[in-house]
């Protein structure tokens, strides 16, 4: 840990958020003054295990209201932007397009706004996605490769890229994009993913379901691998020159969610069967990211292997569902 972040003034769009609480919980140990924005209230939120939330300044409000954005980020003399905010589930883009763009689109676009307009923003980071690739026929996915999403949320995320880097080239914004695959870990509280759904229904003995067919291939990416990422990429940006530019993170394994769902079973020593509904459409097939440019230039890697984040996690659920949540 270096003196980087001490106190250093950073907002944090969706603190409350999954990736959000635990790079918020971060920065705080590493002597940042940290606000945070919270649309909805969330007391579940793994931001509120541990003392870490009671050093944050909590602004209540939505990425559609930029006045807001702009008084907090002048008031709070904010230095640094994480906007890590956004509606994270493909299922709820597909039935609510509208709800989804609003939040992912528009939020980014009024985030990138009040920071242009705020002196004392030095560096931003914006969260995109390997959605945002959408389908390629070539792969890994590489920073160099168009943004080709086709789906709500995939296009979501695919705008929200763009929209970075036309404030980059257009205003000069010292922004920074990532590009992360599916993060999982303790604390994710949509149940709807994967993963912690898997990891519930085994905790109650029921057998785990996919809705898919089982064959969609994944990018799984634990998130205190993330929160490195984030971290270092934003302590990057100035000193390496990186404005404009976009990163993949990931740990380049590539598993179906047949494959993750029996890893699971297996961390968790269960024989139940999985459940296979074939119900799933608007689904990228195959998804795959190259970290290479990471390795290279940021000097990154990850440091948790799947099977060590997997135990780390249902560890976690383990714990989570003993106090009757």
């Amino acid at each position: 840990m270096n003196n980087f972040w001490k106190n250093r003034n950073v907002f944090i769009s969706g603190c409350t958020g999954f990736l959000g609480s635990y790079l918020a919980k971060e920065l705080v140990r590493q002597g940042a003054n940290v606000v945070g924005l919270v649309r909805d209230s969330v007391p579940q939120s793994f931001l509120y295990q541990g003392d870490e939330y009671k050093k944050i300044k909590f602004i209540n409000g939505d990425l559609e209201d930029v006045s807001l954005l702009e008084r907090v980020l002048g008031e709070y003399e904010v230095d640094t932007v994480f906007h890590v905010a956004a509606q994270a589930i493909v299922g709820v883009a597909n039935r609510n397009p509208i709800s989804t763009f609003e939040s992912n689109i528009k939020g980014t676009w009024n985030i990138l706004e009040a920071s242009r307009r705020s002196p004392l923003v030095k560096r931003i980071i914006v969260a995109s996605s390997d959605k945002a690739y959408g389908d390629q026929d070539q792969l890994p996915y590489d920073e160099s490769m168009p943004l080709h999403g086709q789906h709500p949320y995939d296009v979501s995320k695919s705008c929200t890229d763009l929209i970075a880097q036309t404030y980059f080239k257009t205003y000069g914004l010292s922004v920074c994009i990532t590009r992360c695959g599916n993060l999982y870990g303790g604390g994710d509280l949509n149940f709807n993913r994967i993963i912690p759904q898997t990891i519930r229904s085994i905790i109650n003995g029921e057998e785990p379901v996919i809705r898919s067919d089982g064959t969609l291939i994944r990018d799984y990416f634990y998130v205190e691998d993330a929160v490195n990422a984030y971290i270092l990429l934003a302590e990057k940006l100035e000193e390496l020159n990186l404005a404009g530019e976009a990163f993949n993170f990931s740990n380049e394994v590539q598993l179906t969610v047949k494959e993750i769902v029996t890893e699971i079973l297996k961390t968790m020593n269960s024989n139940l069967e999985i459940k296979i509904l074939n119900e799933a459409d608007n689904e990228i097939k195959h998804q795959y990211l190259s970290a290479e440019k990471a390795r290279n230039i940021l000097g990154w890697n990850p440091i948790f292997t799947i099977q060590e984040g997997l135990k780390r996690t249902v560890e976690w659920y383990g714990e989570f569902f003993k106090k009757g949540h």
